[in-house]
C-alpha cells in the first residue's frame, strides 16, 4: 500500500506570490515549532519548584528581551540573522541581540544563517552576547510528537483511526518483499546514462519479485532547463523513449510503479522550493506507455502502510558547506553527510538555508518541514552516495546515477538500505 502526497495540490488555496506578512510568518512558524519541541525537553523545561538543586540542573530559556539587566550565564534560543553587514544576531519573537561566535564550542551540524540555535553565554557590557556553547534544539522522538498531536494530519492523507493503524502495521510487517529502487540524475539526453539505466531495469526485471516502486529523480537533462534551453521538444521525445524502455520490460510495467521527482535544474516555473511536478507537455508521451507513472512535487512524501518516507532532490550538501558561519566540529564526526543529516533533522526542515541562497515560496514553507520526524529521509544529491542512521531515522543519498553509476535499493519493511553501483 503506497500513498503519495503532492504538495502542489494546495496551490488553489494558498497564494504562490505571498505578501510581506507571509515571509514573517515563515520565520515565526519555524521558530515556534522548535520552541514548542524544546519546551517539552526535560533539560530546558522550567522547574516545578524553584529550589537551589533544580536551579543548577535546569537550562531554562531566557528571552532576548529579558537579557537586559541580566548578569551571569544564560540560555537563549533564536534564529541566526545578519541584520547588519558582518554582524550576526540571535533573534527571537521578543527582539534581537548581537552575538559573538568566535570562541563558541559547537555540536554537530552546519551552522548557517537562518538556522535556529540554542546558545549558552553571557551578555557583555558592550551589549554583545558572548556565546560559550551552542547547538541545535534537541530532537523529539516521532512517537512522542505523534502522541501529543493526536488528531492532527501532518501527512495530508487524512487522519487514520487507531484500529486502521494497527491493521496497517500488521500488513507492513508482512511486506518483506517490497523494495524501492531510487536513482538520481537520470539524464535522458545522455546515451551512456540510458544504457546504464537499461542494465538496471533488465537486472530487476529478471529477479523473482520485482521492486514495487522505482523512484527516478532529476535532473532529467544534462543541461539546465533555463531561459537559454531550447530543446524542450527533444526532451519530450526522450521521455517518450524512456516510456518505451520501461514498457519493453513487461514484468516491471505490470507490477512496479514509477515515481518521477524533478531536480533543481529541470523545467519548471522557478527555482523556488517546493517545486511543482514536471510540465505535462514533457511527460505526455511517457504516460501513454506507462499509465501508472506518477509525477510529483519536490519534495514528495510517500506513505508505506504506517511508515512516512520523504524524498528530496536538491544539491544541498555543497551549498550548506559554503554557507557555514563556523567550521563544523570533528569531535563526533567528520563526515559532511552526517553533519547535513543532523542539521535538517534538528531544524525540522529540509532546507534551512538563507532565502537569498535558496528561495522558498513563503506560503509553502510547511511543505519542507520534518515535523513530526519521518521514518526515512532520501536526500538526492550529486555528492558521494551515503547511508546514515541518526537517532532511529534512516537517511541516505543514492548518489548521482549519471556521474557515478550509483543508485540505492531500500526495503521499507526492515528499513535496510543497499547502496549499489554498476561496474565499469
Amino acid at each position: 500500500m503506497l500513498g503519495f502526497y503532492m504538495h502542489c495540490r494546495h496551490t488553489g488555496r494558498l497564494a504562490v506570490h505571498g505578501e510581506a506578512g507571509d515571509k514573517a510568518s515563515l520565520y515565526r512558524d519555524r521558530y515556534q515549532v522548535l520552541l514548542q519541541r524544546l519546551s517539552r525537553d526535560k533539560y530546558f523545561s522550567k522547574p516545578a519548584f524553584d529550589t537551589v538543586a533544580t536551579e543548577h540542573c535546569s537550562c531554562e530559556i531566557t528571552s532576548v528581551q529579558s537579557l537586559i539587566g541580566c548578569t551571569g550565564r544564560r540560555w537563549i534560543m533564536g534564529v541566526i540573522s545578519q541584520l547588519e553587514e558582518r554582524q550576526f544576531y540571535l533573534e527571537d519573537l521578543t527582539g534581537a541581540v548581537p552575538i559573538d561566535l568566535s570562541n563558541a564550542k559547537i555540536t554537530s551540524g552546519f551552522f548557517v544563517e537562518n538556522t535556529v540555535i540554542v546558545a549558552e553565554g553571557e551578555l557583555l557590557s558592550n551589549g554583545i552576547f558572548q556565546v560559550n556553547t551552542c547547538g541545535f534544539p534537541p530532537l523529539e522522538d516521532r512517537e512522542a510528537s505523534v502522541s501529543l498531536l493526536m488528531g492532527f494530519d501532518f501527512f495530508g492523507g487524512g487522519v487514520i483511526p487507531t484500529e486502521e493503524t494497527l491493521r496497517l502495521s500488521s500488513l507492513e510487517k508482512k511486506a518483506v518483499n517490497d523494495m524501492f529502487v531510487i536513482l538520481s540524475d537520470v539524464w535522458l539526453d545522455n546515451p551512456e546514462t540510458m544504457e546504464k539505466l537499461a542494465v538496471v531495469l533488465d537486472g530487476y526485471d529478471s529477479v523473482e519479485v520485482v521492486p514495487s516502486l522505482f523512484v527516478l529523480m532529476g535532473n532529467f537533462c544534462s543541461r539546465p532547463c533555463n531561459l537559454a534551453f531550447n530543446s524542450f521538444e527533444e526532451l519530450r521525445f526522450q521521455f517518450g523513449k524512456l516510456g518505451e524502455m520501461i514498457a519493453a520490460r513487461s514484468r516491471l510495467k505490470e507490477h512496479s510503479r514509477f515515481l518521477f521527482i524533478p531536480g533543481p535544474d529541470d523545467a519548471g516555473p522557478s527555482k523556488a522550493l517546493p517545486r511543482c511536478a514536471l510540465p505535462k507537455y514533457l511527460i505526455e508521451e511517457l504516460q501513454k506507455h506507462i499509465p501508472n507513472s506518477i509525477f510529483v512535487s519536490n519534495p514528495c512524501r510517500v506513505k508505506f502502510y504506517t511508515q512516512e518516507i520523504v524524498f528530496f532532490r536538491q544539491d544541498l550538501l555543497y551549498r550548506m558547506r559554503r554557507s557555514c558561519l563556523i567550521p563544523p566540529t570533528t569531535e563526533e564526526t567528520s563526515d559532511p553527510f552526517e553533519h547535513l543529516v543532523a542539521t535538517i533533522t534538528h531544524q525540522s526542515h529540509l532546507c534551512p538555508l538563507p532565502l537569498t541562497v535558496q528561495p522558498i515560496i513563503w506560503n509553502y514553507d510547511h511543505c519542507l518541514r520534518l515535523y513530526p520526524t519521518p521514518h526515512t529521509i532520501v536526500l538526492g544529491d550529486k555528492s558521494e552516495q551515503k547511508a546514515f542512521k541518526y537517532t532511529g531515522i534512516t537517511c541516505f543519498n543514492p548518489g548521482s546515477f549519471a556521474n557515478d553509476s550509483t543508485f540505492a535499493a531500500y526495503r521499507p519493511c526492515t528499513k535496510e538500505v543497499e547502496l549499489s553501483a554498476l561496474e565499469g
